[in-house]
């Protein structure tokens, strides 16, 4: 069966503020460690923390660049990271499509926000054919696989919507054409895999429940697996749970004890998180989804040893 790391775009999205550029960027780096030239591009200017990650090796206080478009950053053997500018992208597709329209007069400010607003979706569209052009699927590409970091769920729906909703408007010409061909690659299980983030919360585990209904719904795709990212480990038995319990309670007897009462109610305390968080992550696989779980970090920042080790675990899952 053909794994996540064997498709040419690998998309990943999910709630804002679970990890995603994190698994975006162990995903990529699991697949250059199998040799593929890979990519990691995003919409936002979020690859500069990757490459800060990766300076940090060599450098420990590095001077982060801005991200161009058109010029991948070499993070490591094989891997490349970039960021799309989606207005810059319409810009440069309006230029190419615009005729004798002089590219000064497109540029302009009013101009722009004029041909934008006449065609809702267009940055999205645009941005989905930059990065299939990166891929090699829409031509000559440089690398062996992409992997989107696209933006948070709802963002993300809207610009995979994109070019169905253009195909069903435009019928001829360059849009259509453009339009219909991302269309097939987004819906093609053997090019484009869909990945989720998540983190073992009621809220975020709902988003991702409604990302794979709206996949299915838009796209007639699946997700092809889930990440919960930062859960916990069970640490104690039900033996251990049952000494801890008779802990409790023994505040006032005296010091020795009050620490223990203390220790025993955060021992209680992390307990408690852990089976929620294993009970959202049941809620998944009711679902039929696939779930990967990433162990949470005890550091303030993570760094490229951290980093790897997602990847390595990433590698021999998906």
């Amino acid at each position: 069966m053909q794994g996540l790391l064997d498709r040419k775009l690998i998309v990943v999205t999910g709630k804002g503020g679970v990890g995603k550029t994190t698994i975006a960027g162990a995903v990529g780096l699991a697949a250059a460690s199998r040799g593929a030239r890979t990519l990691i591009v995003d919409l936002t200017g979020a690859s500069a923390r990757l490459r800060g990650i990766f300076a940090s090796q060599t450098d420990p206080s590095p001077r982060i660049a801005p991200a161009d478009a058109d010029v991948p950053v070499r993070l490591a053997e094989s891997l490349w990271s970039a960021s799309i500018d989606p207005d810059k992208a319409l810009l440069e597709w309006m230029q190419s499509l615009g005729g004798r329209v002089p590219a000064r007069l497109l540029a302009s400010k009013s101009s722009f926000q004029y041909f934008a607003a006449a065609a809702p979706g267009g940055k999205e569209l645009v941005s989905m054919v930059k990065v299939c052009e990166l891929a090699g699927l829409t031509g000559a590409g440089r690398f062996e696989v992409v992997v989107l970091d696209a933006p948070a769920t709802g963002h993300a729906l809207a610009m995979l919507a994109a070019p169905s909703t253009f195909a069903s408007i435009a019928k001829v010409g360059p849009i259509a054409a453009a339009a219909q061909n991302i269309q097939a690659i987004l819906q093609d299980p053997a090019l484009t895999g869909y990945l989720a983030v998540a983190q073992a919360s009621e809220m975020s585990v709902s988003e991702t429940l409604e990302l794979q209904h709206e996949l299915s719904e838009q796209l007639g795709v699946d997700l092809a697996g889930v990440v919960v990212n930062a859960t916990m480990h069970r640490r104690f038995t039900g033996e251990e749970l049952e000494r801890i319990a008779s802990l409790r309670g023994q505040e006032q007897v005296s010091p020795r004890s009050r620490l223990a009462a203390a220790a025993a109610a955060a021992a209680h305390a992390a307990h408690a998180r852990t089976r929620f968080q294993h009970n959202q992550v049941a809620r998944l696989r009711r679902h039929g989804l696939s779930v990967v779980q990433v162990p949470f970090v005890f550091q303030s920042d993570l760094d490229l040893p951290a980093l790897e080790r997602i990847a390595e675990r990433l590698g021999q899952t998906l």
